[in-house]
């Protein structure tokens, strides 16, 4: 090989080499065979930044089957539907429903979240029976011709005769939001940002009226009224949630 080979040979190896630092510098953003990796770690990163599901939250209705739910057997009970995303509980003679299978997901600590719509009768259209420790007891919104909302039942009385007892306006075809709080010593309710139960519950007998024993452990029930129901879940509360609820709660006492 002559010398100007050789040169020719030596300065195209030295062109090699600085186009390989090249590359290496710039972190191959033109290179091929690093394209589909650098995609797949953007893909990753997105990936992470979706926001996870709460693990303590519980759907309760997909809004598409009944899932975990069952009608119940009360006598007289009007069929239950899914239609459009929502639960439509018909009215019975006179009592209508759905009840949770198999155990509750939560006996203290959590909150209930429903929307529901009287659409046509005139008494409650969401009697929502919920677990409390080692019993159960029911929300009754529009009951008693319409309008008697609290608990029922505390101390053997019920929701048109305790100290939650309540009264408002319910329109049909209207949605309202409805939340309920179990907490250790008291619970509270909430129809859409009005708060409507707050009780103590310590020392005192917690219990269902026995028209609706059959919603146990967790139920709604409609008395004589057909009720649509949507975006139900359970959220159980964290430690910290519980007490601070609970701290909330003593200091909104209802008068």
């Amino acid at each position: 090989m002559n010398t100007t080979s050789l040169t020719r040979l030596n300065a195209l190896m030295i062109t090699l080499t600085l186009a390989g630092v090249s590359l290496l510098a710039t972190g191959c953003e033109n290179c091929p065979c690093l394209g589909d990796s650098k995609k797949d770690g953007a893909k990753a990163a997105a990936k992470d930044d979706t926001p996870k599901a709460d693990p303590n939250v519980i759907s309760l209705f997909d809004g598409k089957t009944m899932g975990n739910w069952k009608v119940t057997d009360f006598g007289g009970q009007g069929e239950v539907e899914i239609k459009d995303g929502e639960m439509i509980i018909h009215l019975g003679s006179p009592i209508s429903g759905i009840t949770w299978k198999g155990q509750a997901p939560a006996k203290v600590n959590y909150e209930i979240t429903l929307e529901a719509m009287r659409a046509d009768g005139s008494d409650f259209f969401c009697g929502l029976t919920f677990p409390y420790k080692d019993s159960a007891i029911s929300l009754i919104c529009g009951g008693w011709g319409g309008g008697v909302t609290g608990l029922s039942s505390i101390d053997g009385m019920d929701a048109s005769e305790n100290e939650t007892t309540g009264y408002l306006t319910y329109e049909n075809g209207k949605w309202y939001k409805i939340k309920v709080q179990a907490l250790e010593n008291r619970i509270c309710a909430w129809v859409d940002e009005k708060q409507v139960v707050n009780v103590d519950t310590t020392d005192r007998l917690i219990d269902t009226r026995i028209e609706v024993e059959l919603s146990k452990p967790l139920g709604i029930s409609t008395f004589a009224t057909t009720g649509k129901l949507r975006n139900m879940q359970l959220r159980k509360l964290t430690e910290a949630e519980a007490a601070a609820a609970l701290a909330a709660a003593k200091k909104a006492e209802l008068p």
